[in-house]
């Protein structure tokens, strides 16, 4: 019935109840859209040169052209009514599917890195940490902190790290998610040169990078991590250095 056991009670009280208690309003609405309107609406939205677009784009592009339907809260009304809150243009609506599934089976084949804030004296302004971890050992082979997130930064810690480790040609992917510096110009030509294969999160899953998230976790529940903020550049390395030796 649509009311609450509290409402039956309340309704029920001394003599029993004989009708339904909830205030209709049968009044006409006099500025309700009229079915004409309505279906003008709907013509208008499946247009070729609208039919990709949002209400919130094309009731400003009605307006410049001197036409006034509705509101956009009145299109998003109408277009539920009629099952048009979906993708309307002919191209296939944009998906983002779950990445390929990735395995390793022995070091050095698939890394994870990311970049987290570490808290500086001056409120606003962080400390950049990048730390890139091995998935099969969970050893962290590289890290860097720096006073800003930087491609140039990511390209000059991954050259490092497949120098040390002495990375070959199409032996490593490199997972993140999809932050400027992952994708930047400096750190993309670098990973071409060292011939490094990329893997990142799909957009808007926090879940697709769990490595790293879980990796930062422990760094920031460590016991030895400072309540206070790093006062200086040089004291956040030390400490990270010291985290990870």
């Amino acid at each position: 019935m649509g009311i609450s056991a509290r409402t039956y009670q309340r309704w029920n009280r001394g003599e029993g109840l004989s009708e339904d208690l909830r205030l209709h309003n049968t009044a006409p609405v006099h500025n309700q859209l009229s079915e004409a309107i309505k279906q003008e609406i709907i013509t208008v939205i499946n247009k070729p040169e609208y039919s990709a677009l949002t209400p919130h784009q094309i009731v400003p592009r009605l307006l410049d052209l001197g036409c006034y339907l509705a509101s956009e809260s009145t299109f998003y009304r109408v277009m539920k009514a009629h099952n048009q809150l979906k993708h309307r243009a002919k191209g296939a609506a944009g998906q983002h599917n779950k990445p390929q599934s990735l395995k390793a089976t022995q070091a050095n084949q698939i890394y994870s890195w990311d970049i987290t804030y570490l808290l500086s004296p001056v409120k606003g302004q962080y400390f950049y940490l990048y730390m890139v971890m091995d998935i099969y050992s969970r050893k962290i082979v590289g890290w860097q902190v720096h006073d800003a997130e930087s491609s140039a930064h990511a390209a000059d810690l991954i050259e490092d790290i497949a120098r040390r480790e002495n990375i070959d040609k199409k032996q490593l992917v490199i997972h993140s998610d999809n932050g400027s510096p992952m994708k930047g110009a400096t750190l993309r030509a670098k990973l071409v040169d060292l011939d490094i294969a990329t893997s990142f999160s799909r957009p808007r899953v926090s879940n697709d990078n769990p490595y790293s998230e879980s990796l930062f976790k422990t760094v920031k529940y460590h016991h030895t991590f400072p309540e206070n903020p790093f006062k200086t550049l040089s004291e956040a390395r030390n400490w990270v250095e010291a985290f990870v030796c």
